[in-house]
This record gives structure tokens, sequence and C-alpha cells, in this order.
């Protein structure tokens, strides 16, 4: 690790990360902002009249007056943004005067994961019709009217695990009943395959570096996460950079450019009760160009699933084998799966789960800078036998 202050970040460390560590644009920004900024007064207060008063103003720059915004209240749920739900009583195009529940979802000072509110707009507009998606209306990509950046979504009905189930935070440890996995099974998988055939090159995703077919996607990705991982963590762990060492030697080219979620698994998507129908796939925060077994070996990490009732059996999200997730998954998007890619995605992706957990997971709450301090600290938690499931992995590798 560089003799630095990451706390107090100058220009020069600032531009010298930038340039050893080139990604998207968009990307790029918010990290230099994340950087700029960190310096700055931690995350302050924010209260509902505040966020109230900061979405009518948004709102009013894109419809005008004639709207009422009532109901305000906090919503649970989001380790990583604050939520505000609300009922926008307006004249709705296509539509006519109505009472719409609506969403505002606002970034803190700093959130366990950095990103775009732009990208994430773009590409929810881009999905819908697609896969079920929130509506999205409105965006404050820059914080010009609430505190930080903000996205309005319409409210989905749902819930992210069973009434009747257990889980933790976050979607880890979430128990799905054996009755109910076939049919959230097929969706999971069938909604997956139409994100990664999805042709989004007509699509308005301005927002997104669009890689050429190869190695650039995934060099980009490293790039962005090993920058996370040097700005924010607060010792040097030579696991990590031995991961990074053997991730940048073995980068396999990408076949197919596919939209890649980049947080696809269970506990973030809705599904309504009794009928077990998705509603809706959330956080699109991390979604990129790139290799669609990232969110193949990602959705069938170990803390998104759980044993089958024999103790043996690993059940991807707690709905069904890797064997059976993998068939599936061909059939229904025509695309191969290749196991020596899935590999590499599952040690990129335990290389990511550190950056969050034992990099960012801790400077941002350690600086005040979150909304979510106890939540965002228990993550922190499991980052120690995630770096133990890095070994292992990279122990079979090497």
């Amino acid at each position: 690790m560089q003799a630095v202050d990451k706390n107090r970040p100058g220009a020069e460390w600032i531009a010298h990360l930038r340039q050893r560590y080139p990604c998207e644009t968009e990307l790029d920004r918010v990290l230099t902002r994340k950087l700029e900024r960190r310096a700055g007064p931690p995350f302050e207060k924010v209260t509902l009249d505040t966020l109230q008063s900061g979405t009518e103003a948004l709102i009013r720059s894109q419809i005008g007056g004639d709207f009422t915004l009532s109901k305000a209240r906090w919503l649970s749920g989001g380790a990583s943004k604050l939520q505000m739900a609300f009922v926008l009583d307006w004249d709705q195009p296509g539509v006519g005067r109505t009472s719409t529940p609506m969403v505002l979802r606002m970034e803190p000072s700093e959130a366990i994961t950095e990103t775009s509110r732009l990208r994430e707009f773009q590409v929810i507009k881009a999905m819908e019709g697609v896969v079920p998606v929130p509506p999205t209306f409105w965006m404050d990509p820059y914080g010009d009217y609430l505190p930080y950046p903000a996205i309005v979504y319409g409210f989905a009905q749902g819930v992210a695990k069973p009434t009747a189930g257990a889980g933790g935070p976050s979607g880890v440890s979430t128990f799905i009943r054996p009755e109910i996995r076939p049919v959230l099974g097929k969706q999971f998988v069938d909604l997956l395959a139409a994100t990664h055939t999805f042709d989004w090159r007509n699509a308005d995703l301005s927002a997104y570096d669009v890689p050429e077919l190869g190695t650039q996607s995934v060099e980009w990705n490293l790039n962005h996460w090993e920058r996370v991982w040097e700005e924010d963590a607060n010792e040097d762990v030579p696991l990590m950079r031995l991961a990074m060492s053997w991730l940048r030697r073995n980068m396999p080219p990408v076949d197919h450019l596919s939209l890649v979620h980049g947080d696809y698994r269970v506990g973030n998507f809705l599904f309504t009760e009794p009928d077990y129908r998705i509603t809706a796939v959330l956080d699109w925060e991390l979604a990129y160009f790139g290799d669609r077994h990232e969110d193949l070996a990602w959705a069938a990490k170990s803390p998104f699933g759980h044993l089958a009732e024999d103790g043996k059996t690993f059940l991807v999200g707690g709905l069904m084998t890797l064997a059976e997730f993998g068939e599936r998954y061909e059939q229904a998007s025509g695309l191969s799966v290749n196991h020596k890619t899935l590999q590499y995605y599952d040690i990129l992706n335990s290389y990511k789960c550190m950056a969050i957990t034992l990099a960012t997971g801790i400077r941002a709450p350690s600086n005040g800078k979150t909304h979510q301090d106890v939540l965002v600290g228990w993550l922190a938690g499991i980052s120690y036998p995630l770096l133990e499931d890095l070994r292992t992995q990279l122990e079979k590798v090497l």
C-alpha cells in the first residue's frame, strides 16, 4: 500500500489511481468524486421533511407544479441507499389524474458500493418490457435537488423472501421452502437469460462504455475492483494481491457481450405471495457490459443459497442444484456455460466481495459516511470467512 492518508487523499494520489486503473468513464467519475469529497463532513442525518422538499423540487423541475406529495415515510431495507416511500397525486401521462405509490432511493455520503444513479436509471429504463423492473420516473444524478444523488421509482409489489421463511440481511441465508423452489427457480433462470440475451444496441445507455469482444471488459472490471480495494483498504492483504495477479494472468475472452446485472441473486428480486410471481428485479447499480458468467457465478455464491434437506447438496439461491442451474440457463438463453470461465468469475466475485466488505465496508462507516453503520459493520464481519473461501479457491488453480 502507498503511504497515503486515505481519509484525506490528495489530488496527486487520486490522479495516480485514475491513471493506474482506467475504467469506464462514468465509474471513474463517481469513484473520483468519492475521493475528492472524502475529507469533507460525515453523513448528516436527513429528515423526512428534507427528503420530501427535495423530492418535490426534483419533480417540479420535471412536470411543473400540479401535484401533491403525501404520506412520506421511511422504507426499510437497502444496505447501501436511503429509501423514502410516498404517494404522488399527479397527472400521469397516458393515465390521467392518479395517486401513485413511489419510492425515493438516495445515496449516503459514501455507500458500501459507490455507483452511478445515471447508469442505474438508464439501465432500468432499458430493461422495461424485457424483465420485470420497478417503474422509474425521475433522477437527480448529481444531487442538484436532494442532499445526495437519487432516483424516484414506482413502488413495486412483493416480498424479497418468503414471509414464512428465514433469512439474514441483504439476501444472505434466505431459506426457500421445497414446494416453491420450482416456481421461483424457473423464473429466476429465465429472467437472467433474458437479461443476457437482451439486444441493448438501440437502448439509451450512454453512461456505459461498450468494450470490444475479447478481454477488454474483463480488464476494465479488474481495474474497477482493484481501484476500489486500493482506495478503501486499511491494510495490505497479500492474498488479495495474489488473487489479482492470477486474475490478470488468466483473463478469459468474452465470446458474447451481455448486459451483466452485477448483483443477481436471491434477495434482489421481489415476488408476490401466494402465487410466487417475480414482480421486479432490483439493484441494477452494478450493471455493465461483460461476460454472463459473472452473474452465474455470483448467483451461485454460497451465502446466497443453502443446503437441501439431505444436508449435503448445495442449492443455488436455495432454488436448485448447480447442475440444474446451468442446464436450465443454457436451455433458456441458448448460450453455453463454460465451467472454467465460471471458476474464474467465482474467484473474481470473491475478490469483489472482499473489496466491498473488508475495504469499503469498514472505511465508510468508520468515517461516519453512511446511514447504515450497524448493517454495513455486520457485512464487514463476514469478510474473513470470505477471505478463507478465496484462499481455498486459489489453492485449486495455483
